[in-house]
């Protein structure tokens, strides 16, 4: 089974009568802050697989082959980290970093602070959906199919922004944490329910 397989996630919403959502997070993008600041130019002679152009950019680049990670490294201490596909994954990769920095002796002080900035992931919801009538009955949701072919939705809770297509499909953004985009998928499966917007079981 590949890395990109173990990923995807079933789960119940309760719905009677439809099938079980497959969910997959795309993608994590956090920040770390470390209590004191780094020296750029001594991480670019210890760490592999790093890329330092201040030139051109004033973090150092680094990126990771397994998981498929990367790492932006600035002077002040913080970090920026895209790739991730499970909070675990994204921990796991600030302690192997960490741990390098250890490793050739490159100070850290203190514990590192993380912050989730956005979790993006998809879902296939395995139905076929009337998106004319979901936007009627979903609140803050925008559907232009001239525009775009997808309903546009902005749930308030959790705060996540949805984007729905006919065939089921959906993308979500702006979760913070993992829970939230099982949630929000579990809620916008029963509006479709509720609505009547559900038009067939997608084989």
């Amino acid at each position: 089974m590949s890395e990109e397989i173990s990923f995807v996630k079933e789960i119940d919403t309760g719905v009677e009568g439809l099938p079980k959502p497959e969910v997959k997070i795309e993608n994590i993008v956090a920040t770390v802050i470390l209590e004191n600041q780094l020296d750029l130019n001594l991480i670019e002679t210890k760490i592999q697989d790093v890329d330092y152009n201040p030139d051109q950019f004033p973090g150092l680049v680094y990126r990771l082959e397994s998981p498929r990670v990367t790492v932006l490294i600035f002077k002040s201490g913080k970090m920026v980290i895209t790739g991730a596909k499970s909070i675990n994954q994204l921990i796991h990769v600030v302690k192997k970093l960490l741990k390098a920095f250890a490793d050739q002796g490159i100070p850290i002080s203190g514990k590192p602070q993380i912050q989730i900035q956005n979790i993006v992931a998809s879902a296939n919801l395995k139905v076929y959906i009337d998106l004319e009538k979901a936007a009627l009955e979903f609140e803050n949701s925008l559907y232009e199919p001239e525009q775009f072919p997808g309903l546009i939705y902005r749930m308030d809770e959790p705060r996540v922004v949805m984007l729905i297509f006919s065939s089921g499909k959906m993308v979500i953004t702006g979760a913070k944490m993992e829970n939230e985009v099982y949630d929000a998928v579990k809620k916008v499966a029963r509006k479709l329910k509720e609505a009547d917007a559900i038009i067939g079981i997608a084989e």
